[in-house]
């Protein structure tokens, strides 16, 4: 018979952590009059995101969606008027294990009305702070930089004008096999350089914002209205950690509807499922979304790096192995 392991990874002293940080969490957005909501975890649409793998599953005969984020739902609150909204909820992504991945993770993810990216980048320094103080852990001071700048600094290349070859000979000498380098595309040739060569040596003891990501990669951003060759989307790192994805929020629904569809002729091209687009957030942004901005943040990374654990599984009780 086989043995299978009960004990759960995290001690009590990290759930008593874990436990701290959510009070922390909560008190923050209280105190600046955030209101917490939920939403569903299942949906009946997924994301179409090239980079994400909804989990499918079928609730009395209908195929639904286990959500990989709340952003649509949340979204839909606040074409109807809920105001300044966050949540603290699980999700689910397939196909990602991994030191910094568990399947099925916490993700903290707030909208503010009337900010732009550049203040909510400085509201998510704020919060990182609070856990990090409630953690006994000292303060970081925020740096931004631009997606360009990271590229220049860290590789002496400039990713919005080099050449797709030139990309795929410096993927391959930074570790990536000749065939599979060959079939990537640009955008995944630039997200392998930034996960294994750019990522791993940002935010040493800072908090470090990456801005201006290209326009191939806005997802649900707002282009820069000063060049649209880059989005209003930025992303926090610690320790090499990427812990945030925001974004100055899109309320187009055409210019969404078009980039969904996008996406699904990329999910095409890559062999993935495709996802049929959500008219109900369609239908919200074509209703009115107050300009505003929104982010993500990895609660589980955020507890790693204000505790300097180095693994995932070292602070979620059951990770996907023994849940």
């Amino acid at each position: 018979m086989t043995q299978r392991s009960w004990r759960p990874t995290a001690h009590r002293e990290q759930l008593a952590l874990r436990a701290a940080l959510l009070t922390a969490t909560r008190d923050f957005f209280a105190a600046r009059g955030v209101l917490e909501v939920e939403t569903p975890l299942l949906v009946n649409a997924g994301v179409t995101d090239v980079n994400l793998r909804p989990v499918p599953l079928a609730v009395d005969g209908r195929a639904m969606f286990l959500q990989t984020s709340p952003e649509y739902a949340m979204k839909r609150l606040l074409a109807a008027g809920s105001g300044d909204i966050y949540q603290l909820c699980r999700v689910v992504r397939g196909d990602e294990r991994s030191r910094l991945h568990n399947p099925e993770f916490t993700l903290l993810e707030w909208y503010r009305r009337g900010l732009g990216y550049n203040e909510l980048i400085d509201e998510v320094a704020e919060l990182l702070n609070t856990l990090a103080n409630a953690a006994g852990r000292h303060h970081r001071p925020l740096r931004k930089t631009c997606y360009r700048e990271a590229f220049e600094q860290a590789l002496n290349i400039d990713p919005l004008t080099i050449s797709l070859s030139a990309l795929v000979t410096l993927a391959i000498e930074r570790g990536l096999d000749h065939e599979t380098a060959a079939h990537l595309s640009r955008d995944e040739l630039l997200d392998f350089l930034m996960a294994v060569v750019i990522g791993p040596s940002l935010g040493k003891n800072e908090w470090l914002a990456v801005t201006h990501y290209p326009a191939s990669q806005a997802a649900l951003a707002r282009l820069d209205p000063v060049d649209a060759r880059v989005a209003l989307r930025f992303e926090i790192y610690a320790d090499g950690i990427e812990l945030a994805n925001g974004f100055e929020e899109l309320a187009d629904a055409a210019e969404q509807r078009a980039r969904f569809s996008a996406d699904n002729l990329e999910r095409a091209a890559r062999g993935l499922p495709v996802i049929a687009i959500d008219e109900h957030l369609l239908a919200a942004l074509e209703a009115g979304l107050p300009h505003c901005s929104g982010v993500a943040v990895g609660f589980d990374r955020a507890v790693m790096v204000a505790s300097g654990a180095e693994r995932i599984d070292d602070i979620i009780a059951f990770p996907i192995e023994i849940a």
